[in-house]
């Protein structure tokens, strides 16, 4: 799938976009990944694995660059994405009570449908 890159900047969204808002939320992301009591390197690992739960493919590109930038190695990368997988596919199996119990109550589902 292609997905459609800004050729300038931050592109036409910050046009629309309230500009108080955006300034904010800028800041907000600057703060937090100012190092801390982890460092940029760690928190940006931990971006990308939650880039790969969130699925936006600008914020994985985004984050594994500036993830490599301050240090982390392509293995450390493949690392992070495997426990994202790892909780995604955790999610689904625990979630699949949902589908298994539909049948259970279907007549009652119908009802409460009505």
């Amino acid at each position: 799938m292609a997905y459609h890159y800004a050729k300038k900047g931050k592109g036409e969204v910050t046009k629309y976009w309230n500009q108080d808002v955006l300034n904010a939320f800028g800041t907000f992301d600057e703060k937090v990944f100012e190092p801390g009591k982890l460092d940029v390197k760690t928190k940006e690992l931990c971006a990308v694995a939650a880039t790969y739960i969130t699925r936006c493919p600008y914020c994985i590109e985004a984050h594994a660059k500036r993830a490599m930038a301050a240090g982390a190695t392509k293995e450390e990368l493949a690392e992070v994405i495997a426990v994202a997988a790892a909780l995604g596919a955790g999610a689904s199996m625990a979630h699949m009570n949902f589908a298994l119990e539909a049948g259970d109550d279907e007549e009652k589902f119908l009802k409460d449908d009505e």
